[in-house]
């Protein structure tokens, strides 16, 4: 399967994208067909959100259309603090007029006033490479009315969820709005619960709305002109059933040499370890993989699964964002865990007081887990608040502490009690936490500030 989103060098300019055999058709054959027409091409291909939810494109921006309202808009999330993933800086290295001429399509497709396309201030390249885009397009006459605008985002996990995106958006923290975006989209007038409404934008006559919100990961809207120009068909030949396309990969940790590549949806993640990795190293074996710290661990028995939605649902782990970090088998599981809970603790935003309290007790117990200080009282103390730490809340993080360091704690009881039982870690040796700041010729860049970030997200002096 020949790659199609990430070309084989970096394109530089609008001339060499229109040099392309997709650059421009995609919007093309939108325009032709009319936007429920588009919609219809994005529902038919199965295209399914490359984000972590996995969910169906097409009917989610059918849902945002069905919603009503005075204004629609549309929002591209670039915003990657998934821990192992790089997927997103690496399409917008690559290929940044494919994403921006997606997010135009999106927005035609569902009528929206104006566009927005979000990513971290610290991802310089990336935010070079798609203002880059967006001039050229539009000076080449794409869509030269279509206003974008591109928001230089916070460093913090939760800009990176939607409903925290829209809060940037309007200048305010990344703190979790309490209704999903196609209920309570940008500038919405219309109050919620626990919100007041705010006043009217410019422009906006009329009774109170909730400004419908579309919220597209930056792979999933670098489909759209692909699919669009080719075909909904064309796109279904590659991938499973139920998960058609291929998917850019991330392969950090325990491999000789971490990168990410685009393979097809279905290869077992067994071979997309070794792919893209280069697997273990010598006399090395894995011994559990994470997709980010979204989902449970695949442990090694499980690793020749199918890279599919469905697939990993069925083994009681997810996709995520294909972001896949390994620990072979000289890792501490114990230690994963601890760097797991602290680093959710630390980036909770405070507003659900179980997932903030839960996580951090969960990370001071595991802390004393790791010294060899704990109890097994301290164990059971672990699993109550795990099934407190999701009481209330607004967006996915508690849930992931849930089901992350549950998993591990559940997959791997002998280290536990290893800890206890020898009053220390049978296995010590230093496991950075890979939220990646680059990658690039089988390196991994690692952000090592996080261990001074706390939990009111400041810094400790270095």
């Amino acid at each position: 399967m020949p790659p199609f989103l990430l070309p084989e060098r970096p394109l530089q300019s609008v001339d060499e994208y229109f040099a392309t055999d997709i650059g421009g058709l995609g919007l093309k054959r939108a325009v032709e067909i009319g936007p429920e027409a588009t919609v219809g091409e994005i529902a038919a291909s199965g295209l399914r959100g490359r984000g972590g939810g996995g969910f169906p494109t097409g009917r989610k921006w059918e849902g945002v259309i069905s919603q009503g309202g005075t204004h629609r808009y549309v929002v591209a999330n670039g915003a990657e603090g998934e821990p192992g993933t790089f997927k997103d800086r690496a399409l917008m290295r690559a290929n940044p007029y494919q994403l921006v001429e997606g997010l135009i399509i999106a927005a035609f497709a569902i009528g929206a006033r104006e566009a927005f396309l979000c990513l971290k201030a610290s991802f310089e390249p990336e935010l070079e490479a798609v203002t880059r885009a967006v001039t050229e397009l539009q000076e080449a006459g794409v869509c030269r009315d279509c206003q974008i605008t591109i928001v230089r985002g916070p460093d913090e996990y939760l800009f990176g969820e939607e409903k925290a995106m829209l809060e940037v958006i309007e200048g305010k923290a990344p703190l979790p709005r309490l209704f999903p975006p196609y209920e309570h989209g940008l500038f919405a007038t219309a109050p919620q619960t626990g919100w007041q409404a705010a006043e009217n934008e410019p422009g906006h006559v009329g009774r109170h709305e909730s400004n419908p919100t579309l919220v597209n990961n930056v792979e999933t809207l670098s489909n759209v002109p692909h699919i669009l120009a080719r075909g909904a068909e064309w796109f279904r030949s590659m991938g499973t059933a139920d998960s058609p396309g291929t998917v850019v990969a991330t392969v950090v940790g325990d491999v000789v040499a971490p990168d990410f590549g685009e393979v097809e949806l279905g290869t077992p993640l067994r071979a997309v370890v070794d792919a893209v990795g280069s697997g273990v190293g010598p006399d090395r074996r894995v011994k559990a993989v994470f997709s980010g710290v979204a989902n449970p661990v695949v442990p090694e028995p499980l690793l020749d699964v199918p890279l599919s939605y469905e697939g990993l649902n069925a083994i009681g782990s997810g996709m995520g964002a294909a972001g896949f970090i390994v620990y072979d088998d000289t890792a501490c599981m114990v230690e994963v865990a601890r760097q797991f809970s602290r680093f959710l603790w630390v980036e909770s935003c405070g507003q659900c007081p179980p997932c903030k309290l839960g996580s951090g007790e969960i990370t001071e117990r595991l802390e004393r887990l790791q010294a060899g200080a704990a109890d097994i009282a301290e164990l059971s103390e672990v699993g109550a608040w795990l099934n407190k730490v999701t009481d209330g809340n607004r967006c996915y993080l508690a849930v992931e502490e849930r089901l992350a360091v549950g998993s591990i704690l559940g997959a791997f009881p002998a280290e536990v009690v290893e800890h206890i039982e020898t009053g220390g870690c049978p296995r010590p040796r230093p496991l950075p936490f890979p939220k990646l700041v680059d990658l690039t010729g089988g390196r991994a860049v690692y952000d090592d500030s996080l261990w001074r970030k706390q939990p009111d997200w400041t810094y400790a002096p270095a």
